[in-house]
């Protein structure tokens, strides 16, 4: 066969491959081209690493396979119970929202009255409905003391599990406090007083006059009320208007109230001693064996008379008795048969004595009027009132020192004052002169017992007067 100049036979060419299949004659490299070595390198590799490779990733595959349902089933098994203590945490939960809920209930509210504040308002600030407070206060007269409330007063409610109303209670002062009640097995409430145990020590007190009573009394730490009862006491022969002087002095031995060792309050003046103008006026207090109790001179006199001086405390006379005033609106000469007490509008005004009212209305000139007969002697007139007291009218009866009215400007009158009048066996008298009748004193079965009981208590009186001196000189 010819070609490209050259001759060769199949014959030779069948020898020549056959001599080249022969490893000892020919080397490899003879045999193939390096190109074709190196690719049949490449792929043995590539087998070899895929033989390597697959066995170990199916181990792996079923490894995790064995790893995936192990887990599973762990999953399953802690799932149950995970879901059991979930169930009964939400349980505890709502348990304790339950919990927290009734907790979160206020079994007690206390409500401070404030300005303009009445009980329904505060029943309607509790969450109660004004049928239960009409219920409340027609259950018992009393409970209608806790509708007589004042600005700050607390008012305490307390609720039951059912969340209805237990117990209504306030304080009315430091001693006393009051309560109602819901009964047991009722819808009715009742009324309770409590009113704590105190303990009662005695007390001095002394004071000079520089202007007014009340200032010197005041300045000496004496409380306003037993201000007013020294000024009752000794009311009947000193008229603590117009009778006391720039050094008058007073002295008084009285009851003072403790709670827990703290002074909560006063009671009774024991014993009293008043100087005015120089006279000593001496006053005891004392209860006889049937339970009266009374103020007395150091000698068992009665200080207590059948009509007391002033008919209105602390007032200041404006026109005094007389046959020859020149009336002040009529503009001519006029018998001024009373003493005339000026005083701010709405001042009280009391009954001289005991008595029956004759007249509680109208009178002329004399504007809102009330005349007081006293026995068959004696007859006194209060005139020119704004209005009268609750209860006064005519046919009713009196006690010495009740509130019968109070100052106005009715009737011919130029401002505020009371026009009073003193009459004996139906003659004008001036009251301010007029020697007024005495109590009995002590009765001569009770004169060694008062003089057994008076004589510690002025001795004590004195006693302290001396330490007060000693004190003042030092």
């Amino acid at each position: 066969m010819q070609s490209g100049g050259f001759t060769y036979t199949l014959s030779d060419r069948s020898q020549q491959t056959n001599k080249t299949m022969t490893p000892k004659n020919t080397p490899t490299q003879q045999m193939y081209p390096k190109r074709h070595l190196l690719a049949a390198s490449g792929i043995a590799a590539l087998l070899c690493l895929t033989l390597l490779v697959y066995p170990s990733r199916e181990v792996e595959a079923k490894k995790t396979f064995i790893n995936i349902e192990l887990e599973a089933q762990s999953l399953e098994e802690v799932t149950e119970p995970l879901q059991n203590s979930e169930s009964a945490d939400a349980q505890a939960l709502s348990t304790t929202a339950s919990k927290a809920e009734v907790d979160s209930f206020e079994y007690k509210k206390d409500l401070t009255v404030k300005s303009g504040e009445t009980l329904s308002v505060l029943f309607e600030r509790a969450g109660l409905g004004n049928s239960l407070l009409h219920s409340i206060l027609s259950s018992d007269k009393e409970a209608k003391r806790f509708t007589q409330l004042k600005v700050g007063q607390t008012v305490s409610f307390a609720f039951d599990e059912n969340k209805e109303l237990k117990t209504l209670s306030s304080q009315i002062s430091t001693l006393e406090s009051i309560h109602l009640e819901k009964k047991a097995n009722s819808e009715n409430f009742v009324f309770r007083k409590d009113v704590a145990q105190t303990q009662s020590r005695e007390k001095y007190a002394q004071g000079t006059i520089e202007g007014a009573l009340f200032a010197a009394t005041k300045k000496a730490d004496v409380p306003y009320g037993l201000a007013l009862d020294m000024a009752n006491i000794f009311g009947y022969d000193i008229d603590f208007a117009q009778d006391i002087r720039k050094g008058d002095k007073f002295e008084i031995l009285y009851e003072e109230k403790t709670l827990d060792g703290k002074a909560v309050g006063t009671g009774n003046i024991l014993t009293a001693r008043f100087t005015n103008r120089g006279k000593i006026y001496t006053a005891v207090r004392y209860t006889d064996k049937n339970g009266n109790t009374s103020y007395y001179s150091a000698d068992g006199s009665s200080l207590r008379k059948a009509f007391i001086r002033t008919p209105v405390d602390f007032a200041r006379i404006s026109s005094r008795f007389s046959n020859g005033r020149k009336h002040p609106i009529l503009n001519k000469i006029r018998a001024h048969k009373g003493v005339d007490y000026a005083a701010p509008r709405g001042t009280p005004i009391k009954a001289a004595g005991d008595g029956r009212v004759a007249l509680a209305g109208r009178k002329g000139g004399y504007g809102n009027t009330v005349v007081i007969k006293h026995g068959q002697r004696y007859q006194t007139l209060y005139a020119h009132m704004n209005g009268f007291a609750k209860g006064i009218r005519t046919g009713s009866n009196v006690k010495q020192g009740q509130i019968i009215g109070y100052i106005g400007t009715t009737g011919l009158s130029t401002g505020p004052h009371l026009h009073y009048e003193f009459q004996v066996n139906g003659v004008h008298v001036d009251p301010l002169s007029q020697k007024l009748p005495t109590s009995d004193p002590i009765h001569a079965s009770e004169k060694q017992r008062f003089t057994q009981y008076s004589q510690p208590l002025i001795a004590k009186l004195d006693s302290n007067s001396s330490t007060q001196v000693a004190l003042n000189q030092q």
